[in-house]
């Protein structure tokens, strides 16, 4: 197991591989379809989002809010990072991100993107929302809470020891450029 810690260097992430197990520990920032797109269409991040060497995690959280004031969250489990296909090559280039998490993998301009950018996908395991919200400590901070609404805001997570694996790296290798290979030969095989 491979553990890092947010901001990550460019030389750390330059080294993993497709398969590695990661956990992640720091802060990390949630962001959907809604952040993805706004940001391509030359919206602008707070000033307190620092994305620079940072891991963007396609999420909506679910969140409550707690007697104090303050938020926990309850689930947080990834959503299908595809959607985000189309911006997510311009975000890693412009913010300097070092990791996304996801599942369900992204496409080619993703690819390369992280590789030449220094990035890697991060797939983190469906339909375990309850273990990964126990990974998250604390809720920094949200924003564009008004303009996107709860799922769709970016939410500032400390987390610690968040399990992923590495299914795309920055050498080029996808692994679900992989399987789709090996489904389609196998597939040809049998007509």
């Amino acid at each position: 197991m491979i553990s890092l810690h947010t901001p990550i260097q460019e030389s750390a992430l330059r080294t993993l591989k497709v398969g590695d197990a990661v956990t992640i520990s720091g802060t990390i920032f949630t962001g959907r379809d809604a952040v993805h797109k706004y940001l391509h269409e030359g919206g602008q991040l707070p000033p307190e989002v620092k994305l620079q060497g940072g891991v963007i995690y396609h999420c909506g959280p679910v969140v409550m809010q707690d007697a104090t004031g303050g938020y926990k969250v309850t689930a947080a489990g990834p959503t299908t990072s595809i959607r985000e296909e189309p911006y997510q090559a311009a975000i890693i280039k412009e913010f300097g991100l070092r990791g996304v998490i996801g599942k369900g993998g992204m496409g080619e301009k993703t690819l390369n993107a992280c590789k030449e950018y220094g990035c890697v996908y991060f797939h983190a395991i469906g339909g375990a929302a309850q273990v990964l919200a126990e990974c998250v400590k604390k809720v920094r901070n949200v924003y564009m809470l008004e303009k996107f609404g709860s799922p769709e805001a970016i939410w500032e997570l400390e987390v610690e020891n968040f399990p992923v694996f590495v299914t795309m790296d920055a050498q080029g290798n996808s692994l679900h450029q992989s399987v789709f290979n090996a489904s389609q030969a196998a597939l040809l095989d049998r007509v």
